[in-house]
């Protein structure tokens, strides 16, 4: 029986993106290898092509911005494999691969062991800045590994010449691919090296023209590398063209993208230093010419400096009468100065100077003064005294008891003044104006 859900009708729209969801969901990110057929670019600059092999094809699309990242392009008949996203077009309900990036065919192995060996040698080292020789700015010969057959020897040779023809080309021949060639290049390398002291070599270039990755492989041997290294002179590196790089490249105390540019790296360049030397010339005559008329300046004062004998003593002579007038003038002046002051200082102490007789007179005054005074003084003081023996008379005890008063006392010294001081049978001293008696208590009066 049918059911409402087997009864719904989709748009062929609806159909292909649940197509493109599907595909999209359930196929990763992945490699593909074939070939290329019906490859076609639009004005857009997007490429389109089928990528097939002898049972099938896919069609394949690699987008503008994707293919400015390789310094190729894919051509009909071309192996190779790309890493890209299955999809589904829906305008056309076609399935296609949205390319992400693309390589020759049997490379990946090749980068694969490229990408290793550099991350080896880079741990240990070998490519740090800090072991970069310099290289020698007027090498007087240079040293070349390559092959005896190889382009790339005659563009350096060439280079050579028209740079600097004085400089000598000691060359080390070698293979430069093929099976067997690394080992060689390490041993020309390695020779080049302990021949230092024979061939007066200051720079070796190691070199040769462009190729495929396979053709440049003996250059990204280890053993290349290892031999850069330890070469007794600074290597500079000129393999393949400016897209080409090995690991001969990096372990290289200089790396040129050509040959050409590795001999300019080893080489000054004559009409350089030719064009150099004719500025030092300029500049050095600029110089001499400029010190010349500085000299030339300074040797006029000098001349208008310079005065006869004669003139001089004369002129000396003026100058001295001048110099003997201002020394009287100055001494004169100065001696004004110090009469003046001596004048001021007499007068000063003249208007100081005391009067004696004045003096005299007064001191006589103040003597008679003084002894009126102490006259005066000593008189009132003997009156005082007069008194106050007159009052010492009056308060005398002795005077009171010889007006026929006593004094009694008890056994202990004390004065009696109260007679609730005594008791009943107690002896007392009374004192008399002459003489004293002692004396019982016999009664007494409160």
């Amino acid at each position: 029986m049918q059911t409402a859900a087997d009864a719904r009708v989709i748009t062929v729209s609806e159909l292909n993106r649940l197509a493109r969801e599907v595909v999209e969901r359930g196929l990763p990110l992945l490699w593909v290898a074939g070939e290329v057929s019906n490859f076609t670019r639009a004005a857009s600059g997007h490429c389109y092509f089928s990528l097939k092999d002898a049972q099938a094809q896919v069609r394949c699309v690699l987008f503008r911005h994707k293919l400015q990242l390789h310094d190729w392009q894919p051509q009909n008949g071309m192996q190779i494999e790309v890493r890209a996203y299955p999809s589904f077009y829906e305008q056309r309900g076609e399935f296609q691969l949205t390319v992400e990036t693309m390589r020759r065919s049997g490379l990946g192995t090749l980068y694969e062991a490229f990408e290793k060996l550099k991350a080896k040698l880079q741990a240990e080292g070998l490519f740090d800045v800090a072991l970069k020789r310099p290289l020698p700015r007027f090498p007087r010969t240079v040293g070349i590994v390559t092959s005896l057959q190889a382009a790339a020897l005659r563009d350096v040779l060439i280079t050579l010449r028209r740079r600097m023809p004085g400089i000598a080309a000691v060359i080390y021949p070698t293979a430069v691919q093929g099976e067997g060639a690394a080992q060689q290049i390490a041993q020309a390398i390695a020779t080049a090296g302990a021949r230092v002291a024979v061939d007066h070599c200051e720079v070796l270039i190691v070199c040769r023209g462009g190729g495929s990755i396979e053709d440049l492989w003996a250059f990204n041997d280890e053993l290349v590398a290892r031999a850069v290294r330890a070469c007794a002179v600074p290597v500079v590196s000129g393999v393949g063209h400016e897209t080409d790089f090995t690991i001969a490249d990096f372990a290289a105390d200089a790396r040129a993208p050509t040959p050409t540019a590795a001999a300019e790296l080893a080489s000054p360049n004559r009409a350089d230093l030719y064009q150099e030397l004719r500025h030092l010339r300029e500049r050095l005559a600029r110089v001499a010419e400029r010190a010349l008329e500085r000299r030339m300046q300074q040797l006029d004062v000098l001349a208008r400096r310079l005065v006869h004998p004669g003139e001089r003593i004369a002129s000396q002579l003026t100058h001295l009468g001048h110099l003997a007038s201002r020394l009287r003038g100055g001494w004169s002046y100065a001696a004004d100065g110090r009469r003046w002051q001596l004048q001021e200082i007499y007068r000063r102490l003249a208007a100081r100077r005391p009067d004696v007789e004045l003096l005299a007179a007064e001191q006589r005054a103040l003597a008679r003064r003084f002894t009126g005074a102490a006259r005066g003084r000593i008189d009132a003081l003997r009156a005082e005294v007069k008194s106050l023996a007159a009052q010492l008379v009056h308060l005398n005890p002795q005077a009171v008891l010889e007006r026929g008063y006593s004094i009694t006392e008890t056994a202990d010294g004390a004065i009696v003044r109260d007679s609730t001081r005594i008791e009943c049978g107690e002896q007392l001293k009374i004192t008399f104006a002459r003489g004293w008696a002692r004396t019982r208590v016999l009664s007494k009066n409160k």
